[in-house]
């Protein structure tokens, strides 16, 4: 008996260690290859703010580049992400994703946007934390574009519904700018996805 308990703990204990590195990888390490990718993205992104000078029509650009730079002022200055045109695995390595075939930043229709909560820099993971009347500020190339947060809902996973152009009426006609931000619900789980709304109150000019 005393020889198998060696055995197993001489087995366990490098097993544990490999899951050890493998979770800090995941809670750590993707996040400075976010970081690294954001750098890039970011540094684009403000250049082509500075050659267009707010003149460019918030047009589409290809999958995985940066459409827009986000800023929630309730999760402080230092955050910010650029937007990546895209929600598949490569792009949302790189930070939130843009829904393709989604509403521009506002324009009519639903801009929606998806990212992770936990791994990868984890640009999501603070949107329970948003309330009723909360900014989210989205940078584009024409212009700044303010959304106000209306409400906040949990979803299955399947329910497609939230990314509609008006969420939860398959089919009708936009009328408003609206925003969906969308991830995973509860924190280290895909059971649910948390789903926060907004619509668009103001347009500004974009002070590079």
């Amino acid at each position: 008996m005393r020889a198998i308990t060696r055995v197993v703990g001489e087995v366990c204990l490098p097993v544990g260690l490999v899951l050890l590195l493998f979770y800090a990888y995941l809670l750590w390490g993707t996040g400075a290859e976010t970081e690294r990718e954001q750098r890039v993205l970011q540094r684009r992104l403000g250049e082509v703010f500075r050659r267009d000078g707010g003149r460019a029509a918030p047009g589409a650009v290809k999958t995985g580049e940066a459409l827009a730079l986000l800023r929630i002022p309730r999760f402080g200055a230092g955050y910010r992400f650029a937007v990546v045109e895209g929600v598949g695995p490569e792009e949302l390595r790189k930070g939130p994703g843009h829904y393709p075939g989604t509403a521009l930043p506002g324009r009519l229709g639903n801009f929606v946007l998806s990212g992770h909560r936990t791994t990868y820099a984890a640009p999501f993971n603070r949107l329970d934390e948003l309330r009723r009347g909360d900014d989210i500020v989205v940078d584009a190339r024409d212009a700044r574009y303010v959304y106000e947060v209306t409400r906040t809902q949990v979803v299955d996973p399947d329910d497609l519904g939230v990314v509609e152009p008006v969420p939860g009426h398959p089919g009708r006609r936009p009328t408003a700018a609206l925003m969906t931000m969308t991830t995973c619900h509860p924190e280290f789980s895909a059971t649910h996805r948390l789903v926060v709304h907004g619509v668009l109150v103001r347009r500004e000019e974009r002070r590079d």
